[in-house]
């Protein structure tokens, strides 16, 4: 399916722990149209559906839906922070291109 980092996970924990709101959701990896190179990743708490994939790394639940998985199967994320900023980052092999930020691709 997908793999997270150990820095990812770490830094969706703290994001859990930080707020209530997110301690009882999974994690959602998802795939929208748009961005600069036609596809864009998305990232959220949400609550789980019929159909998604549910993976459990290191006690924290990820979930991505069936549409999505096509697009992002093999695909690891990982957490960047730096001097441009700080965000997830998302290392595809199903991308045949993609955009300087690394926030969309296309197929």
């Amino acid at each position: 399916m997908i793999s997270l980092t150990s820095k990812a996970i770490e830094k969706v924990k703290g994001f859990q722990r930080a707020d209530p709101r997110y301690q009882e959701k999974p994690f959602r990896v998802y795939v929208t149209g748009g961005g600069c190179s036609g596809m864009s990743y998305g990232f959220k708490f949400d609550d789980r559906r019929d159909g998604d994939q549910v993976l459990c790394l290191d006690g924290l639940q990820v979930v991505v839906d069936p549409k999505s998985l096509e697009f992002v199967k093999g695909s690891q994320v990982d957490y960047h922070e730096g001097f441009e900023g700080s965000g997830f980052l998302v290392q595809n092999p199903n991308a045949t291109g993609g955009c300087g930020c690394g926030q969309s691709f296309s197929t």
